[in-house]
């Protein structure tokens, strides 16, 4: 019911609704807290003030007089008592101030609205005066247009009042229907909503019609959106690395490779490396490095070789034989490691190449070769020096990605940017791939839909369900209420127009 600005009963015959008002039948009121004011001071209050919603209406009420008082409906037991039941309008549909400004709209267009059915109570009033004093022609003529207004505006007063409230607040069946059939009405918004926007050829339709493979192409090829992408990407990253915690990453890592090295037998792999190693001749500079780097150290350490002979003669030679002999073993050790350097077709580097085939053939095809190799695995990963090298390579990799992604100018950046700018070229030209890009899109918006049509569904008849009646109705008619009215203005002019072209027909016919 409408409030009017004096407390009293509104003049298009709405009833003053008070707190203890008869609620809508088939509706539930949560209980909640109202400011208590005196009668006069409610009697002043707008519909928000008297009955405000959140802190923004309490704020209202307060800055028209009304003092607060802790009632009935207020206070740390009342609050407990609707914590407890669960039940309440939703913060996210409070009556705010802006549907307060609409609601002044919609209450000046009822004062329009009612005005003109006074407009025409009067003149039908006076007419039918007219008629009745003797006056001939004209008077029927209005009263029967006036009563005619009169009678289509009061059927659609009652047909706009019946929306939203019960008319003088009398139970009439069918009447207050927003309030009583609210849930209802989300169900059957939900199954529209379902049926006709969430199927899935609906849905693969728009995609496609949208064309977001193209779209995003053109976008990405953009170096400033590339730029924005890139930069996003870092910092999502960043944030990614900074909540991950290093033991835990560092235990995984660890895991997932001794785990990993342990499952896969390396001898056979090994083996054919070192197989294609020696075919294409690459372990000869290892060989040639070996022997340049021991000519050289024979060469500056050749006392100590000549010492190391001579101290293992035996105790009963003669020292000069020692010293001759030692002489002799360097001289000629220093002869074959200068021969084996400078002499690539040497004998001993054609031994080391069959050494090398017959070691690749082994540890492809000898069982005791390769369980050795398993075995040796094993020993090294198992050494507490070897996971801890594996555990720190995650921190070593964790600051470099980490410091890549926060330098604009970083290699890692500028080729995430290079690939994205790259992508969104082939996208904006290459109609193959937009069409796959498309495509997977119109899959995974259909899997979606399909597949969580009724919990998508149920989320608007569940909100609507959870919405308070009254406040719903207060909020739509805030909304659609001043054009409802325009109803009861086109009623009382139709009307009239009506019951004046009856009477001029029927006074016409005779009647």
């Amino acid at each position: 019911m409408e409030r009017t600005g004096s407390g009293e009963q509104g003049q298009d015959g709405d009833a003053v609704q008070k707190d203890g008002a008869q609620e809508p039948e088939g509706s539930e009121r949560p209980e909640r807290a109202v400011p208590q004011a005196s009668a006069s001071k409610r009697a002043a209050l707008t519909p928000a003030q008297a009955q405000p919603q959140g802190s923004q209406a309490s704020a209202q009420a307060l800055a028209q007089g009304a003092q607060p008082q802790e009632g009935a409906g207020s206070g740390p037991g009342a609050r407990e008592a609707r914590a407890g039941a669960g039940a309440g309008p939703l913060a996210s549909f409070a009556y705010t101030a802006a549907d307060e400004e609409k609601q002044r709209g919609v209450r000046r267009m009822k004062l329009t609205a009612t005005g003109l059915l006074l407009l025409v109570a009067l003149v039908y009033v006076l007419a039918t005066w007219a008629k009745n004093s003797g006056v001939g022609g004209w008077p029927g003529y209005v009263a029967a247009a006036a009563e005619a207004g009169m009678v289509g505006a009061l059927a659609d007063w009652f047909a706009v009042t019946a929306l939203f409230r019960r008319p003088l607040g009398l139970p009439i069946p069918h009447t207050a229907i927003i309030p009583t059939k609210k849930d209802q009405l989300g169900q059957s918004l939900g199954s529209f909503v379902g049926e006709n926007f969430l199927s899935g050829d609906v849905i693969r339709d728009r995609i496609h019609a949208l064309g977001v493979g193209r779209r995003v192409g053109v976008w990405l090829a953009e170096p400033a959106h590339a730029d924005r992408v890139t930069a996003e990407l870092a910092t999502a990253l960043r944030g990614a690395l900074t909540v991950l915690r290093d033991s835990d990453v560092q235990a995984i890592v660890g895991e997932a490779i001794t785990r990993r090295a342990n499952a896969v037998e390396i001898g056979p792999g090994l083996g054919k490396m070192l197989e294609k190693v020696v075919t294409d001749g690459g372990h000869r500079k290892v060989v040639d490095l070996v022997c340049v780097r021991a000519h050289d150290w024979l060469v500056e350490h050749g006392d100590s070789v000549m010492n190391a002979v001579q101290g293992g003669a035996p105790g009963w030679t003669p020292r000069f034989v020692d010293k001759r002999v030692g002489e002799r073993v360097y001289k000629e050790l220093l002869r074959f490691v200068t021969e084996m350097r400078d002499m690539p077709e040497h004998p001993a580097r054609g031994s080391i190449d069959t050494f090398l085939t017959d070691f690749a053939a082994d540890l492809q095809t000898d069982a005791d070769t390769r369980a050795r190799v398993e075995r040796l695995k094993s020993e090294i990963l198992g050494r507490s020096e070897v996971q801890d090298v594996i555990a720190s390579a995650w921190s070593s990799v964790r600051t470099m990605i980490l410091s890549a992604a926060e330098d604009e100018r970083s290699e890692l950046r500028l080729r995430a940017r290079a690939s994205l700018m790259s992508l969104g070229a082939k996208l904006a030209s290459d109609a193959r791939l937009q069409g796959k890009l498309d495509g997977w899109l119109e899959d995974a918006a259909v899997y979606v839909v399909t597949t969580y049509r009724a919990e998508i569904t149920s989320l608007i008849s569940e909100t609507v369900a959870g919405w308070d009646a009254d406040q719903t109705s207060k909020k739509i008619e805030a909304h659609i209420g001043r054009d409802l009215q325009f109803i009861r203005i086109n009623g009382t002019v139709v009307g009239a127009l009506a019951g004046l072209a009856i009477y001029t027909v029927s006074h016409a016919l005779g009647g």
